[in-house]
């Protein structure tokens, strides 16, 4: 019986874990992106409207 990479990674239980592990660690790179993405555009905005201020 022929063991191919494949195999080894889809029915092990480590190569069970190393899925595991890199969907994890994109997930995590995901959402570190998306939080400090939004954390640059609020700052930007709240220091654009410190230079700024409307006279209302």
């Amino acid at each position: 019986m022929e063991n191919t990479p494949f195999e080894t990674l889809f029915m092990s239980d480590i190569g069970l874990l190393s899925l595991f592990t890199i969907g994890f660690i994109i997930a995590m790179a995901v959402f570190i992106g998306v939080y400090v993405r939004r954390a640059i555009r609020r700052d930007t905005l709240a220091h654009q409207q410190d230079e700024h201020p409307e006279h209302s």
